[in-house]
């Protein structure tokens, strides 16, 4: 029969541990039915109360306990690896998570094949998540949508069932508080089928041991680095286009200005020019890095390089193999403006009609140094990525 291994961390869980435990062992005959066994592990982590006690008087589960508190994900981790069973679920020891709804997630996994189904608390279900960690949560599951282009509704959901055999693809995961939405971002970009079934969600017994702006900021940064270890050029790219956008309308608005015979800027005008200026040229060197980065991660992960911003290849060869000519052709282009600038300058044309010429002329100048630049750098990083394809292919004999 398969088994089904239930982690419960626990720390300082006295007042509520007991009653979870039983709910969650009530669930045995429901999950027989469907074929599966029930293991029940509750890691202690350290507790300084009767938590471990409590746990030992509950026939039916197992206890593993830690000498020292070592956070959420470390005691989840350290079930994780006790675990017998072929399957894997999760979720707190306070009773905000119903272990009654554990059948289901284990049906939905079975019926569609998936490998991780998360309990999601933002789906419809009756919730009684405070308002601020609720908008918390849709940030979170937001961000791990844009930088995975996937669409999820709960990354931080603390209850779920998944493969055992995923771990090693979705390790390492850390230790703290963190660990669910990491393990969200790292299993949509591995390409592991995730699913979503709604489930309630309720008072937690006890003080919260959750800190909504330290832990909220460290969500986010974890969802933020994970990210950037699988498809830097998503972020990175994303955040580049955003400073494109922000030269070329002011670029624009110049242009305007120049059209209504408007040759002098205020204070604020000169100010958003070169400040224009420096976002843009940051914004081609965030993207080139991206880009680059991408070939070194596929390098690292010995696996194909990702392309796009959003999900799929946009263009076809891939972007980074047009950086030459775009480079050699922004390179002309701000040669010839500078000379064009020069020549006028020296027929008598004043300094406040050919500034903004001149400007432009070293940032293209610029951008096309770092285009022509990148290429060279992604042929190499390429060539390195294919290296031991190509070694495997020679030592065939593909002549024979």
């Amino acid at each position: 029969m398969t088994t089904l291994s239930v982690v419960i961390p626990a720390y300082n869980e006295e007042r509520g541990i007991q009653a979870v435990l039983r709910r969650v062992l009530a669930t045995g005959p429901r999950l027989a039915a469907d074929g599966l066994d029930l293991e029940l592990i509750v890691v202690d982590d350290g507790s300084r109360d009767r938590t471990a006690e409590l746990v030992e008087a509950i026939p039916g589960a197992r206890l593993i306990r830690h000498r020292t508190n070592g956070g959420y994900g470390a005691a989840l981790k350290t079930g994780f690896a006790a675990a017998r069973g072929e399957w894997i679920g999760f979720l707190d020891a306070d009773g905000t998570y119903p272990p009654e709804h554990f059948p289901e997630l284990c049906r939905a996994a079975l019926a569609q094949d998936a490998d991780i189904v998360i309990g999601s608390r933002m789906t419809g279900a009756a919730s009684r998540m405070p308002f601020v960690r609720r908008v918390g949560n849709l940030l979170f599951a937001n961000l791990v949508s844009l930088v995975s282009a996937q669409r999820i509704s709960d990354s931080a959901s603390g209850m779920r069932v998944f493969k055992k055999e995923i771990l090693a693809r979705i390790y390492p995961l850390p230790d703290g508080l963190n660990l669910t939405p990491v393990m969200s971002t790292r299993a949509l970009h591995e390409g592991l089928r995730m699913i979503e079934t709604p489930i309630p969600y309720s008072e937690r017994a006890g003080r919260s041991k959750l800190s909504v702006v330290r832990d909220g900021m460290r969500f986010a940064q974890s969802i933020v680095w994970t990210a950037l270890t699988y498809n830097p050029v998503r972020l990175l790219g994303l955040v580049g286009l955003a400073c494109l956008a922000v030269t070329l309308a002011v670029a624009l608005w110049i242009v305007a200005q120049r059209v209504q015979g408007i040759t002098t800027l205020s204070p604020w005008g000169i100010f958003a020019l070169f400040s224009a200026a420096v976002v843009g040229v940051a914004g081609v060197s965030l993207f080139l890095l991206g880009v680059m980065f991408n070939y070194l991660v596929a390098i690292f992960h010995r696996r194909p390089i990702r392309q796009g911003l959003f999900g799929r290849p946009i263009f076809r060869p891939s972007l980074d193999r047009h950086f030459w000519w775009l480079g050699l052709l922004a390179l002309v282009g701000g040669a010839g403006l500078a000379v064009a600038s020069l020549a006028l300058s020296l027929n008598g044309w004043p300094a406040d009609r050919l500034w903004f010429w001149q400007l432009g002329a070293a940032m293209s100048a610029i951008v096309g140094l770092q285009l022509t630049i990148g290429w060279f750098i992604m042929r190499v990083l390429e060539e390195l990525s294919q290296r031991e394809t190509r070694v495997a292919g020679d030592m065939c004999g593909h002549g024979t």
